[in-house]
């Protein structure tokens, strides 16, 4: 009798929390919906204006991250910082040059992609547009410190990650005007098409309902061990 009991108590034990973990895995996955339908209405919107200094504070990733924005400025390109990364294109760099506004605050931009021949600026001059421009491009949230494999080292001009705050402190700027984002721009305001904007990549993996199941069917299976170790059996003559 003690053992049936402790199979019971067991089984139930592992029944409830493989349930659990199969209902938060649905959970999961309505809430994974959810931000793909709402990511992609962002994305697919019409542009409004990026946010301006008094509304910094309530910027957040939830919020505003991959929002459609436009933003009006004069690119300072002398303080521009390369990024690394790897793209479809291959490895290169991310260009991040900050925009100035005409209220003295600072957006950065990613501009785009280039690849590692023509990281220094001195080898694409086309591309360093020049005058007041209009950036559009979706908004993207600061990335302080670096990745996870490696971090960013800005006194060696080692950026894995696009820290926009350290990238201004670095560059001279005063990082309290420097907005608490930065822009995914489209490359739309540079004809020459390098650094070669609008590749940001929006990807939500969604293996919820897989996940969910697998939960579901360890608990099924938890039921069917705990049947089979506590059914009846036949006697035989060799039980005698």
């Amino acid at each position: 009798m003690t053992t049936r009991i402790v199979v019971l108590m067991l089984a139930a034990i592992l029944f409830s929390g493989f349930c659990a973990l199969g209902y938060w895995q649905v959970e999961r996955r309505a809430w994974k919906l959810d931000l793909i339908e709402r990511v992609d209405a962002r994305v697919h919107g019409d542009a409004v204006a990026a946010p301006a200094r008094d509304d910094w504070e309530n910027v957040t990733r939830a919020r505003d991250e991959y929002r459609k924005v436009s933003v009006t400025g004069v690119y300072r390109n002398d303080l521009e910082t390369q990024v690394y990364t790897a793209t479809d294109y291959g490895a290169g760099y991310w260009v991040l040059t900050p925009l100035m506004r005409d209220d003295g605050t600072i957006v950065m931009i990613n501009r785009g992609f280039v690849p590692t021949e023509k990281r220094a600026p001195d080898t694409r001059p086309e591309g360093m547009v020049e005058g007041e421009v209009t950036v559009t491009g979706l908004l993207r949230i600061n990335e302080p410190v670096g990745t996870f494999i490696r971090d960013n080292v800005p006194s060696e001009e080692r950026w894995y990650s696009r820290d926009v705050k350290a990238m201004a402190t670095k560059r001279g700027l005063d990082a309290t005007n420097v907005a608490p984002y930065f822009i995914d721009g489209d490359g739309a305001e540079n004809p020459a098409k390098l650094p070669l904007g609008g590749l940001t990549k929006i990807s939500f993996p969604n293996n919820h309902l897989t996940y969910a199941l697998t939960w579901f069917g360890l608990a099924l299976l938890t039921l069917v061990a705990a049947w089979i170790v506590l059914r009846p059996r036949r006697r035989s003559d060799s039980d005698d």
